[in-house]
């Protein structure tokens, strides 16, 4: 069963989803991707109080100490992608071409689309923490997110990116 909790940002309200392992779900509402599931029960959970507790360091200005359970869903693919989004640093960020670099490198392959790895990051069902926020275009463009790019703009700037500042 899915367990879900919202929680007041600076940016709007966001549900925080759950399941026995970790977190499945992280999402701004009305985002693009939004989608509250079928079966849910709202009550507070471990897991979801591990994300608040994440959430209220983030929101504070300070890189979280600690990382809550995470279980999101995806194609073997799309975790890939979310793994090496895990690994960008708090303050920094990446392009969509270094990721498919990087995956390309991993793979033993000669080239792997940015576009496809594009399409991987805007499916990111773990928003913030998982840090979809941080990819950008290949020329440090602040291309889109599906939670509104002005989301995108003050994620940045709350982490002190130096590329928005």
């Amino acid at each position: 069963m899915t367990s879900i909790q919202y929680y007041d940002s600076p940016l709007g309200r966001i549900r925080m989803e759950a399941d026995e392992v970790g977190l499945t779900g992280l999402w701004s509402e009305g985002s693009k991707y939004d989608r509250i599931p079928n079966e849910y029960l709202e009550q507070e959970t471990e897991i979801l109080l591990e994300g608040k507790r994440w959430l209220d360091q983030y929101f504070c200005g300070q890189k979280p100490d600690f990382l809550p359970p995470l279980h999101p869903k995806g194609s073997a693919f799309q975790m890939t992608v979310w793994d090496i989004l895990l690994k960008i640093p708090y303050g920094e960020t990446i392009s969509y071409g270094e990721i498919a670099h990087k995956i390309a490198e991993k793979r033993g392959i000669s080239r792997m689309s940015a576009q496809a790895v594009g399409g991987a990051v805007g499916h990111n069902p773990i928003a913030i923490i998982i840090p979809c926020h941080r990819v950008v275009g290949a020329d440090g463009s602040l291309t889109g997110y599906a939670g509104g790019l002005d989301k995108k703009i003050k994620l940045l700037e709350l982490e002190h990116t130096a590329s928005v500042l």
